[in-house]
């Protein structure tokens, strides 16, 4: 039973390996979602509010920034411009061809405020340069998301900075009532990349695929091999089942009469139920002159072909399987041996398992099992539970690859998109 478990904990350690692996893979999606391959500077972004309710100008703090990867690091300042509605629908995103902006006469520099979404962030930066915006401000659709390094080559020498939405809601309040609000962006600090590149997840990108294919050849070696021990053992378990009837069959059997030594209250009782023998007793008497109830040996032997008390071989002593040893591999059932039998011979077989000052130990060595009514052997149920619990630990492990590996496709396709949008 041991090398069995054994077994089992070297195919679960290759399967950990693969899922710690892989789990490694989903925690760099998340990290590198935002170019994490690649540097970028952070904003410092500074909210003046001019409203006479106030009784002059009111600076809001907003949290650091992110200039986008194709913008100019440079400082900007400029009155903050959000699009105008359109047909009376509030325009935030500035995808719309019919985008405009209500810009003050006279007005040099000033600021588009977008919304992230519907379209790339290269289309909202050339929508809002091409109505002379000096820089553009993209604040994030979700409060909860991080702004990320934009990508928008092609658009020229305008700044472009992404924010988050934690006091957009406020600014735009101002805005609709035609509150002027200035903005100014000052260059933060250049945040290096993260100890990732992109060689590093191509190898163990094919790491990963490498480990696959052997994990996925080693499962259809595991189940080719199982098929054809299950085959072996079920002709084996078959050659000695038939080879055992035909030995049964060859064996002495006897009725027990009055006058017969067996009789005798000093002879020995039956090994297997612990019964003395009685009249009319039907008695089986193997070659090593041992006696027992012919109803208790027989099943022991279509198992075992082995005397109960001196293990003798009755497959070698019969000359029937000389080559074959006979081998314990099939749990010898007390409660079989019991079905069928008076109540009375139950009682004392069940005392006789119990009595630890007695010792028949070939029937104790291979655990408990059951065999059906019908005579044919059945695996033990400790077997069929480890075969069960290994076979569902390999199905499952694979299957939680696969779903980790769908999940880490799924974070890199999605954050290829989020770095374009």
């Amino acid at each position: 039973m041991s090398w069995r478990w054994a077994g089992q904990h070297r195919n679960g350690g290759s399967s950990v390996l693969l899922l710690l692996l892989l789990l490694w893979h989903c925690r760099l999606g998340p990290a590198g979602a935002d170019n994490a391959s690649q540097a970028y500077y952070t904003a410092l972004i500074n909210v003046t509010v001019l409203s006479p309710e106030r009784g002059g100008p009111t600076l809001l703090r907003i949290d650091r920034g992110r200039y986008g990867q194709d913008s100019p690091k440079v400082e900007v300042k400029g009155l903050l411009v959000a699009p105008v509605p359109i047909n009376g629908v509030a325009d935030r995103l500035g995808c719309d061809p019919r985008t405009r902006f209500q810009v003050p006469p006279n007005t040099k520099q000033w600021i588009a405020l977008l919304q992230r979404g519907n379209c790339t962030f290269r289309e909202k930066i050339l929508r809002a340069a091409s109505h002379n915006a000096t820089a553009v401000v993209i604040y994030n659709n979700i409060s909860s998301e991080e702004p990320v390094t934009m990508t928008h080559q092609g658009t020229g020498d305008i700044v472009a900075v992404m924010i988050t939405e934690s006091k957009v809601k406020e600014i735009l309040n101002y805005l609709e009532k035609n509150i002027s609000v200035l903005m100014a962006i000052a260059v933060g600090s250049r945040v290096p990349p993260k100890n990732f590149s992109r060689g590093s997840l191509v190898f163990v990108s094919i790491s990963f695929i490498v480990l696959m294919i052997i994990s996925s050849a080693w499962l259809i070696f595991y189940f080719i091999q199982k098929i054809r021990y299950t085959s072996a053992r079920d002709r084996n378990q078959r050659r000695l089942g038939d080879a055992a009837k035909k030995a049964i069959g060859k064996l002495t059997t006897r009725t027990v009469k009055k006058g017969d030594k067996e009789t005798d209250p000093d002879f020995d009782h039956c090994a297997v139920c612990i019964e003395s023998y009685k009249q009319n007793d039907v008695v089986r008497i193997l070659p090593c002159k041992h006696v027992f109830h012919k109803a208790c040996v027989d099943p022991w032997l279509s198992e075992h072909c082995t005397c109960p008390m001196c293990k003798l071989n009755i497959l070698k002593a019969l000359g029937i399987v000389p080559n074959v040893p006979c081998t314990d591999n099939v749990a010898f059932d007390m409660e079989r041996l019991t079905r069928g039998q008076p109540a009375g011979r139950r009682s004392a077989l069940g005392d006789f398992a119990n009595d630890s000052s007695l010792s028949l130990e070939p029937l104790r060595t291979s655990g408990m099992s059951q065999l059906p009514q019908d005579g044919e052997l059945t695996p033990r149920s400790g077997e069929i539970n480890i075969a069960v619990t290994k076979e569902w630990f390999i199905i499952a492990s694979f299957g939680l690859l696969s779903a980790l590996t769908l999940c880490y496709m799924i974070i890199k396709a999605t954050a290829s998109l989020n770095a374009n949008e």
